[in-house]
């Protein structure tokens, strides 16, 4: 059922006051074929709305993606391959498959949101991303309303980044993927905050299950909860830059935090780089960055998507001014 002027306030994560025209739940590609065959001129489809600003009421429909799904496919000694709904709540799913003993996605646990967005943004935290264990991705082309597969090299994924996001930007509608998750542990640690923790729990043998509650807590410490103070997540995205722009920063501040992509690329917290710009912590209105974690930008009550949006570029431009570095959007601007 399609309901007219509906509050989005329940349906994303930064809290601003916004209504769309139209609203719709799907829990079924039939049920989401059916919708689009009625051709609506102008329509998103929204997961868990936890990387998205609305900067204005949104003019079309909305199609709420709530379809199910946590199927074993596959299974045998070594691996487990599961086909999982674009409706499902990922992190829900990551501590499902951690309490199996299966191993992949326990550094991506407490990432708010739908598995169907996983792909798109290829999300990452703690040196994993989805496209570490997606082997493909099942959607409904707009084109000709027929189900298609990708495979993981269909989807092109890159850093923060897949085809959705750009050549079948509102061209595709994601149902369900395909993981492949591992009954051999091998666990990336490489964050210093994952080896701290260890040491401070004094684990002798971690499992996926250990990992992932290890994930949260330091997740907790630094991360405002969308449900008590509104945000989008991380803002912006991490820039890579090169080696000679990186060793340039690295010796005017030689506590740098940084990560050596390959031998001609570094990555630079997009964090730390608005920190030492001055806004770690600084309210602008009603809207700001969080205390714990500049990257993310709050909803400091009352707040409207343009507020937010305004408070971004101007963040942008002074990072840009100290460092001559471009820090881009990893959140969606509707």
């Amino acid at each position: 059922m399609i309901e007219p002027n509906i509050s989005l306030l329940p349906y994303h994560t930064f809290g601003a006051k916004v209504q769309a025209k139209e609203f719709t739940t799907v829990k079924s590609e039939n049920e989401l074929v059916k919708i689009l065959k009625e051709q609506p001129k102008k329509f998103l489809l929204l997961g868990g709305g936890s990387n998205i600003l609305f900067t204005q009421d949104f003019e079309g429909l909305i199609i709420k993606n709530e379809i199910p799904g946590f199927e074993v496919i596959n299974e045998t000694d070594d691996y487990v391959d599961i086909q999982i709904g674009a409706g499902e709540n990922w992190h829900e799913t990551v501590m499902k498959t951690v309490q199996k003993g299966w191993q992949g996605i326990e550094n991506l646990a407490l990432i708010p949101g739908t598995v169907g967005a996983a792909p798109i943004q290829n999300i990452g935290a703690y040196g994993v991303e989805a496209k570490d264990v997606i082997l493909s991705v099942d959607f409904i082309n707009h084109d000709n309303l027929e189900k298609t597969t990708f495979s993981k090299e269909e989807c092109h994924f890159g850093y923060r980044n897949s085809i959705f996001k750009h050549d079948l930007k509102g061209k595709a509608s994601i149902t369900s993927i395909k993981i492949r998750l591992s009954k051999k542990w091998k666990f990336n640690t490489s964050y210093g905050a994952i080896n701290d923790k260890i040491l401070e729990k004094n684990i002798k043998e971690l499992t996926p299950d250990s990992l992932a509650n290890i994930i949260i807590e330091i997740r907790n410490s630094k991360l405002p909860d969308p449900k008590v103070i509104g945000n989008c997540g991380s803002f912006f995205k991490n820039p890579v830059v090169s080696k000679l722009e990186a060793d340039k920063i690295i010796s005017k501040f030689p506590n740098a935090p940084h990560y050596v992509i390959d031998e001609n690329h570094t990555k630079i917290p997009a964090g730390w780089l608005i920190e030492q710009s001055g806004w770690k912590g600084k309210i602008k209105g009603n809207v700001g960055t969080y205390s714990k974690q500049a990257l993310v930008l709050i909803n400091n009550g009352g707040a409207t998507g343009e507020e937010a949006w305004d408070l971004a570029m101007t963040i942008k431009r002074d990072v840009f001014t100290k460092f001559g570095i471009e820090i881009e959007p990893e959140v969606n601007i509707i």
